[in-house]
């Protein structure tokens, strides 16, 4: 499917087909409400605010004003609409040219354009991606760039603190913190290295690793989610999606973060479950839910619907 026409699908909400033909009254029950206690909302409450400050931040994902694939050669780049990379106005017209050769890519500025990387001034060279971890960010007035990989392709993720969507943004509506929502599960670790297909919205399939899978129960059904591991991180990862993707929360699904096992159990706290950034722009590369984590109950725990996505 092309890309456009994902995006198109996934920022109106519309469901997985997976989730299209409801389960038997038994299983779409939804956790019934339970007062949450006074440490419960508090934690959930203060959680919530970190979460907001880091999307909202100068960096954030709400700064996030395109994202531009390169091809081999020469890309231009500035404010111009001449250029293969249009910049927000405030750019100059021309700020340089992106030159990629196989999985290398370098920038010549324009020159007079002050250009820095790291707060030190750029005469131009090549940029380091984010495939080993930190990228070299470019930075000129309220502009970053930096170059990102995914799979074989390389791409220029631009972000601006000016940007509307970061300077109009009043918050993400949220479901009352619930206890019934912050459940022990069981870990059953895999016994061999296993591998999940996991989708994104470029319409690729990345095998990720996968330690084992939760198990856990609400409102007497037992419910499985398989997490990721990503490298380095001490928590699991999870990429899920519920019935409640159809009306009230992110038709993509949502994410969540638990610590890593304790004698057996995982710590589920869905009042924490959270909008990928491709609730908030279309220029973010997010993972979808793969098949297996597509959960036919009402997970009414953690962030909303946000805005028109």
């Amino acid at each position: 499917m092309r890309r456009d026409s994902l995006l198109a699908l996934l920022l109106l909400g519309l469901p997985a087909p997976a989730l299209a033909a409801p389960p038997a009254p038994a299983k779409t029950m939804s956790a019934k409400p339970l007062p949450a206690p006074a440490d419960l909302e508090t934690e959930t409450r203060a959680w919530h605010a970190e979460r907001i400050a880091r999307l909202s931040a100068e960096d954030g994902w709400l700064s996030l004003v395109a994202l531009h694939w390169l091809e081999e050669g020469e890309t231009r780049l500035g404010s111009a609409p001449s250029n293969a990379l249009v910049l927000p106005a405030t750019a100059p017209a021309q700020v340089g040219v992106l030159t990629r050769k196989g999985d290398t890519v370098s920038l010549t500025p324009q020159p007079g354009v002050p250009l820095t990387v790291e707060g030190k001034p750029f005469k131009g060279g090549a940029l380091r991606t984010d495939a080993s971890g930190s990228p070299d960010t470019v930075a000129l007035g309220s502009l970053r760039f930096f170059i990102i990989r995914r799979g074989d392709r390389l791409g220029v993720r631009v972000k601006d603190s000016e940007a509307p969507t970061r300077k109009g943004f009043h918050g993400i509506p949220t479901y009352a913190p619930n206890a019934a929502w912050r459940v022990e599960g069981r870990f059953e670790p895999a016994t061999t290295e296993k591998k999940i297909a996991v989708p994104n919205v470029l319409g690729e399939v990345e095998d990720m690793v996968s330690p084992g899978t939760v198990l856990f129960s609400v409102g007497g059904q037992e419910y499985r989610l398989s997490p990721v591991a990503e490298p380095g991180s001490n928590q699991f990862f999870f990429i899920f999606g519920d019935l409640t993707n159809r009306d009230e929360t992110y038709g993509a699904g949502r994410f969540l973060y638990t610590d890593l096992p304790k004698d057996g159990k995982v710590v589920m706290d869905f009042n924490r479950a959270y909008n990928p950034p491709c609730a908030f722009t279309p220029f973010a590369t997010c993972p979808l839910p793969p098949p297996q984590n597509k959960l036919k109950v009402r997970v009414e725990a953690g962030e909303k619907r946000f805005g028109d996505h």
